[in-house]
């Protein structure tokens, strides 16, 4: 029986170690064949690092690694490069000269493999020009560049002011591959985010963007027949639904897919877990979301095109496109708009959901509201609306004065408390004669229909539930066993809620 590879991502180690490796070289050697310059995003914990050693070891012609996999007799095992790799992921850049001494030692790692003399009277990025002319004319072959994490610099400071020069360095050093097209056979750049070509890219504007290549969309995690053909050992006992409704639904146009650091460590531990999301959070998405007074436009708008999820800039920080690349968001459906196709976005699953919306509560009251969402699931499912109307009232009255701003946030503030709680909602459900503020619906039996207003008196109260009688938003949900509609208004000055009013319609 094969061992999980759990933390592992050399591939060499993979297969000598006696792992299981979920065959992906029917991707790379596509991909191989028919590119020169490729970007790929992903996020984090999605196998980015193994498939750029794959490649690595690929190039290499290291033939005894790749027995019985799809590739082994479809590669030209007598043509062999020099592979440089680049992680940015080593270190904590937190400064230009942190950054500019990784630079450094990558050009002393191959310099001292290669035997070239680095020129200390020369910039680094003129000595990482020289390096790869170097070896290119060392070998007698074309260099292969293979860089991880090309993002992290900037991520790790993108609310401080520092970031402006760390993206000029890093734009230093891609410009200089685009002189450099006779030495080189093959660049990979991969990423958590994307960046605009003019932002990073600008002296490499080759690049070609296979992130959302319906050729490529399972290059990267477990496909469901992966998953129940690679790990069929491990799966006895276990319930699949469970862990595709937790685990499942990452879709970047391919098949939906499993992030595989969660399958590894759930069939390890036989336990349900936020494993991906508890291994690190992107503490600088909640930061933005936070600035922006939890603006979370991705609540109210349906449609997007491929363009919106790629415009991310450290001028112009786009949500949508930030939580779709750093996996918070994913495609749900697809459709055709005239010849254009357009994306509807959601959670991939559970665990990101419900550990989100957490997190989400956690920034807006700066406490872990355990002690309110449980309350409320159980009062959800008991259909107890008296309780409902405690729990909101409790957590309401929990928030910053100053975050309270408007209708917009009391909205997106209860989403999130709702949505933690694991039931299906729906932000902004369409109907033939409006649009409903809030769907909650449990146990595919139960519906509870919300409508919010921000009110400046008394004499405003009712305004939220004579809006969802008048437009009969209920009977989009008459299939169901059991319908409510609720009102919520908050007292504008007050901040807290001043009209909580129900009705059973069924």
């Amino acid at each position: 029986m094969k061992k999980l590879p759990i933390g592992i991502s050399d591939f060499k180690n993979i297969i000598t170690g006696n792992y299981v490796y979920v065959d992906k070289t029917k991707y790379i050697y596509e991909l191989l064949s028919n590119s020169k310059y490729v970007f790929l995003s992903r996020p984090r914990r999605f196998g980015k690092s193994l498939l750029l050693s794959t490649i690595e070891y690929l190039y290499e012609g290291q033939r005894e690694l790749f027995k019985g996999l799809y590739i082994e007799d479809k590669w030209d095992w007598n043509e062999k490069y020099p592979v440089i790799r680049v992680d940015f992921g080593e270190i904590q850049t937190l400064n230009k000269h942190l950054l500019e001494e990784q630079i450094y030692s990558v050009i002393l790692r191959y310099s001292e493999k290669y035997d070239y003399e680095i020129k200390e009277n020369l910039s680094v990025y003129i000595n990482w020009k020289l390096l790869i002319e170097h070896i290119s004319e060392k070998t007698k072959k074309q260099v292969v560049i293979l860089v991880d994490e090309y993002d992290k610099p900037i991520l790790d400071l993108i609310d401080k002011e520092e970031v402006y020069e760390i993206r000029e360095m890093l734009k230093a050093f891609y410009s200089v591959l685009k002189a450099l097209d006779r030495y080189i056979r093959f660049v990979l750049v991969t990423g958590v985010s994307k960046f605009a070509k003019v932002s990073l890219f600008s002296g490499l504007n080759q690049l070609k963007d296979i992130s959302l290549d319906k050729k490529y969309g399972n290059i990267c995690g477990y496909t469901q027949d992966e998953l129940e053909y690679y790990f069929k050992e491990y799966l006895k006992d276990v319930n699949l639904e469970e862990v595709k409704e937790w685990y499942n639904g990452y879709n970047f146009l391919g098949s939906k897919v499993y992030n595989p650091f969660d399958v590894l460590l759930y069939l390890d531990k036989k336990e349900i877990r936020n494993y991906w999301y508890e291994t690190g959070r992107t503490e600088f998405l909640f930061k933005i979301i936070k600035q922006k007074n939890f603006d979370l436009p991705y609540l109210y708008k349906r449609y997007y095109t491929e363009e919106i999820l790629e415009k991310f800039d450290i001028e112009y920080i786009s949500i949508e496109a930030l939580m779709f690349q750093t996996g918070y968001l994913t495609i749900k459906e697809i459709e055709k708009i005239g010849a254009r196709e357009v994306y509807t976005l959601d959670y991939p699953n559970r665990e990101v959901r419900e550990a989100f919306n957490n997190e989400l509560l956690f920034y807006i009251t700066r406490d872990y509201k355990q002690y309110i969402t449980k309350p409320l699931e159980l009062a959800l499912i008991k259909e107890n609306l008296e309780e409902i109307r405690k729990q909101v009232e409790v957590f309401i009255n929990t928030i910053s004065y100053e975050v309270l701003k408007n209708e917009y946030v009391y909205s997106a503030a209860i989403y999130g408390l709702i949505y933690s709680t694991g039931y299906n909602v729906i932000i902004e459900d369409n109907t033939s004669k409006g649009r409903i503020d809030l769907t909650v619906v449990v146990d595919k039996k139960v519906v509870y229909i919300m409508e919010f207003k921000v009110v400046e008196n008394q004499k405003e109260k009712g305004k939220a539930l004579k809006q969802i009688k008048e437009k009969e938003y209920h009977k989009k949900y008459l299939n169901y066993e059991k319908i409510y509609i609720i009102g919520i208004e908050f007292d504008k000055v007050k901040k807290n809620v001043i009209n909580f009013e129900y009705e059973k319609i069924k």
